[in-house]
C-alpha cells in the first residue's frame, strides 16, 4: 500500500491576478509518496546496552545515598542512639540483678560439670580413641599393625600420664596451702571452679541465663512477605501482565518498616484497604501493625504498607507533649495524639468545627480530654461545655470553664440549647464589629484573627469554644430536636470565621442522631470505632468508607484510636490517655495561667453566665421554613414553630386555628411581615397564611 502525507502551507501569497482571488490567500496541498510515518513520542536516548555509561546509569538509578539516613537526620539519630544506650543499660541491669541466681544454677551443676570433665580427662589419659583401631588389628590377626598401633599407644598414653599425676599433684597441694594461708581467696577460687564446672553441666532443655521473649515484637518486614501475602488476597498480576512492583526498597520507618509498592494495572489501593484484616491475617501479624495506605500523591495504584515492629496495642503509652508544662494557642494547631508509627498528630480548631464519634467503650472520653485540656492552656480561649451524660468525665475543667452544665436533664439540654444561641448573638456582634474595620485591618479576610483580638482587647474577640458531649440527646429529643439541628448547622457554616469553635460528640453516629445538615458541614471529624459503613460515613462524610477511610476495621480495644479527618483525605490517629488524676494537674496549670492573665469569666468567678438570644420570629419561621415551598398556612407554622421552641411557642398549641394564626400575624407585626389570606389547594383551602417572598432575608453576618 502507497503511504501519502499531506503537507499544507498556508499564507503563500498568489501569483497576481484581475479577479478578486489576488486578495485571498491560497492553499497548496503538497502529496509526498512514500513517506515514513512520524512517531508521536519522541525516541529516548539511550546509551549502548552493555556500554560502560550504561553501567554506570543502571548503578546510579539504584544506588545507595552517600550518607546513611540516619544520619542526615539528626532528630532520628538522636532517637536510635538513646534507644541503643536504653536497651544496654536495661540489658546489663537486668542479667546484673541475676547474676547470684545464675551463680546459684552454675554451683547446682558443678557436681554433673565436674563429673563430665573427669570422665572426658580419663579418656584422653587413656587415649580411647584408639582402641577400636587396636581392637580391629588384633581381631585381623594382623601382629605388625598391631604392634606398631601399641607402641603408638604407649609413646602418647605415658607422657599424658605424668602430666595429669604432676598437675593433680601440684593442684592439691597448693589448694591446701592456700586453705590455711589464705583462706578466702581460696573459697573464692574454689566457686570460680566450680562455676566454670557447671557451665559443663547444663542441660540443653534448661538454659542458664533467663531470657525474656518479647511477644509484641514482631518478625521484619520484607519483599517476600509482601508478595505473597496480596498474593494471597487476591492481588496480584494476571498472566502475561505486569504485576507488583516495588517502587522503593523495604527500608525503616520508625518503629516499624515501610514498603512502598505498585499494583498491577488498574488495582487501586483501596482494594487493599478494604481487605486489612485479610492482609493482616496473610501475614500472620496482628491486625493492629498492619497499617495500608493509599499515596495520592504518586498515582490511585500506590500502596503504602506500613507495618509496626511493636504491637501498639501493647505498646507502652507516649506522654501528651503539654502533660507537664507548656501553653497551648487555639489559633495553631494543637497537639491530641499519636498515629501509628508514634509521631505526633496535632488537630486544628479555629476556623474550623470538630465531630467526634464511636460507639460506646471506644475511647471518646479520652478524645475528649485531650481536646478540651489543650483549649483549657490557652488563657485567650473560653470553654462553654455542655456534658449531656452526667458521668462527670470532663469536671477536671470545670474550675476554668466559662460555662459548665453536666446531666442529662431536660434543664440540663435546655442549657446546651441557650448556649448555642447565645454563640449566634456572639458571632453576629462579632460580624458586626469585623465589618465595620477598613481591609487594611483584615488583609486576610473578614475574620478574627490574635492580632485583632489584642489590638481591640475591649471587644472581647478571643475564641469562645462550645463543647457539647452525648450530643445525641439533643438530637433525638423530641421537643428540642429541630431547634438544635438548626441552630448547630447555623454555627458551624456561620460562626467559624469569628472564633466561635464548635465541638460535638456523640456515642450513637446513626441518621437519626446526628442529622444531615450537622455532618455535612463540619470541617474536621474524627471517628471512632464504628460498627457499619453508614455510621463510619455519618462521621467521616459521603463516600469515606470507599476511599478507604474506614473506622470499621478499628478494634473496639483500641480505645481512642480514630480517623482523623479534613477534607477528603485522613490519618488513623490514636488519642494520648490522660488519666484523671492527671487532667486535674493540668487543669490546675490552666487556672493558674488563666489567673495570671486575667481571663477568667463566667461560673469560674462565680458570675452569672448572660445566654444571649438574639434570634426573632422571623428568625424561627426562617428555620422551619419546609425547603420549596412558597406558602404555608399559620397554624401550620404555629405548630412547626411550637416543636421548634416549645418554651416560646408551644402555648400557641392550646388555642384554636384561629387564635393560634392571629398570635403569629401579632408576632410577626413589629418586623414589617403580614399575614394574608390564602387558598393552599395541597393543604386546607383557604386559611391566613404565610409566603416566602413576604420574610424579609437576613442580614449579612447572620
Amino acid at each position: 500500500m502507497t503511504n501519502n502525507v499531506v503537507q499544507l502551507h498556508k499564507d503563500v501569497p498568489p501569483a497576481p491576478a484581475e479577479d478578486a482571488r489576488d486578495t485571498l490567500t491560497e492553499t497548496i496541498i503538497d502529496v509526498v509518496a512514500n513517506a515514513e510515518p512520524r512517531p508521536v513520542d519522541p525516541p529516548e536516548q539511550a546509551p549502548p546496552a552493555g556500554s560502560w555509561v550504561a553501567e554506570k546509569q543502571a548503578y546510579l538509578a539504584e544506588a545507595p545515598p552517600v550518607v546513611p539516613t540516619f544520619l542526615r537526620n539528626a532528630a532520628e539519630f538522636v532517637d536510635a542512639a538513646r534507644w541503643t544506650v536504653s536497651y544496654y543499660a536495661h540489658v546489663t541491669g537486668f542479667h546484673a540483678l541475676r547474676a547470684p541466681v545464675y551463680l546459684a544454677r552454675l554451683l547446682v551443676r558443678a557436681p554433673r560439670g565436674t563429673g563430665r570433665l573427669l570422665v572426658r580427662w580419663g579418656k584422653w589419659v587413656a587415649d580411647t580413641e584408639a582402641r577400636p583401631v587396636e581392637a580391629k588389628a588384633a581381631a585381623s590377626a594382623d601382629i605388625e599393625a598391631w604392634l606398631a598401633l601399641s607402641r603408638e599407644h604407649s609413646r602418647r598414653v605415658r607422657p599424658r600420664r605424668i602430666a595429669s599425676t604432676a598437675v593433680a599433684t601440684a593442684t592439691a597441694i597448693t589448694a591446701t596451702i592456700s586453705a590455711v594461708l589464705v583462706p578466702g581467696w581460696t573459697l573464692t577460687a574454689a566457686l570460680g571452679a566450680a562455676a566454670l564446672a557447671g557451665l559443663n553441666g547444663k542441660k540443653g532443655d534448661k538454659p542458664l541465663v533467663t531470657r525474656y521473649v518479647a511477644t509484641n515484637v514482631l518478625r521484619k518486614l520484607d519483599s517476600t512477605e509482601v508478595f505473597e501475602a496480596l498474593a494471597a488476597i487476591g492481588v496480584e498480576g494476571k498472566k502475561g501482565r505486569r504485576g507488583v512492583e516495588f517502587a522503593a526498597e523495604v527500608m525503616r520507618d520508625g518503629p516499624g518498616w515501610r514498603a512502598e509498592v505498585d499494583l498491577p494495572p488498574g488495582i487501586e489501593a483501596t482494594a487493599v484497604l478494604e481487605k486489612r484484616a485479610a492482609l493482616a491475617a496473610a501475614m500472620r501479624r496482628p491486625i493492629s501493625t498492619v497499617w495500608p495506605e493509599a499515596d495520592r500523591t504518586a498515582h490511585p495504584g500506590r500502596l503504602v504498607l506500613w507495618v509496626a515492629q511493636r504491637d501498639p496495642a501493647k505498646a507502652g503509652r507516649k506522654l501528651w507533649p503539654l502533660m507537664k508544662d507548656g501553653q497551648a494557642d487555639v489559633y495553631e494547631p494543637l497537639p491530641y495524639g499519636f498515629d501509628p508509627r508514634g509521631n505526633l498528630v496535632e488537630i486544628t480548631l479555629m476556623y474550623s468545627n470538630l465531630l467526634v464519634g464511636g460507639i460506646p467503650g471506644s475511647g471518646k472520653t479520652s478524645c475528649a480530654l485531650a481536646i478540651v485540656l489543650g483549649v483549657a492552656l490557652d488563657p485567650t480561649a473560653e470553654l462553654w461545655i455542655y456534658e449531656l451524660k452526667g458521668s462527670g468525665d470532663l469536671d477536671s475543667v470545670k474550675p476554668i470553664c466559662h460555662r459548665y452544665v453536666s446531666g442529662d436533664e431536660d434543664e440540663d439540654l435546655e442549657a446546651a440549647l441557650a448556649g448555642m444561641r447565645s454563640g449566634i448573638a456572639e458571632y453576629q456582634r462579632r460580624a458586626k464589629f469585623i465589618k465595620s474595620l477598613p481591609a487594611s485591618e483584615v488583609p486576610e479576610g473578614r475574620k478574627v484573627t490574635r492580632e485583632l483580638a489584642e489590638k481591640y482587647p475591649e471587644q472581647d474577640l478571643g475564641p469562645r469554644v462550645i463543647v457539647v458531649d452525648e450530643v445525641q440527646e439533643l438530637f433525638t429529643h423530641a421537643d428540642y430536636k429541630d431547634e438544635a439541628a438548626a441552630l448547630a448547622t447555623r454555627l458551624i457554616k456561620k460562626g467559624r470565621a469569628y472564633g466561635i469553635i464548635l465541638i460535638l460528640l456523640t456515642q450513637n453516629p446513626d441518621a437519626p442522631s446526628l442529622p444531615s445538615s450537622v455532618s455535612s458541614s463540619v470541617g474536621t471529624r474524627l471517628c471512632l470505632a464504628v460498627m457499619d459503613w453508614r455510621a463510619n460515613n455519618n462521621v467521616l462524610g459521603t463516600g469515606a468508607y470507599d476511599r478507604g477511610l474506614r473506622a470499621t476495621d478499628i478494634s473496639i480495644d483500641e480505645q481512642g484510636t480514630g480517623i482523623l479527618a479534613r477534607g477528603r483525605e485522613g490519618t488513623t490517629v490514636r488519642a494520648a490517655f490522660i488519666k484523671q488524676t492527671e487532667a486535674e494537674d493540668i487543669a490546675k496549670r490552666a487556672l493558674a495561667l488563666r489567673t495570671a492573665a486575667g481571663t477568667l469569666s463566667g461560673q469560674s468567678i462565680g458570675a452569672a453566665v448572660e445566654e444571649l438570644d438574639v434570634e426573632t420570629v422571623v428568625d424561627h419561621v426562617r428555620a422551619i421554613w419546609p425547603d420549596g415551598v412558597e406558602a404555608v398556612h399559620s397554624h401550620r407554622l404555629v405548630e412547626a414553630l411550637a416543636r421548634f421552641r416549645p418554651d416560646l411557642y408551644k402555648p400557641w398549641t392550646e388555642m384554636d386555628a384561629a387564635g393560634a394564626s392571629t398570635a403569629l400575624s401579632a408576632a410577626l407585626k413589629p418586623f414589617k411581615v403580614s399575614t394574608r389570606q390564602l387558598t393552599i389547594r395541597e393543604c386546607c383551602g383557604g386559611a391566613k397564611g404565610l409566603r416566602w417572598a413576604d420574610i424579609p432575608a437576613p442580614e449579612e453576618g447572620e
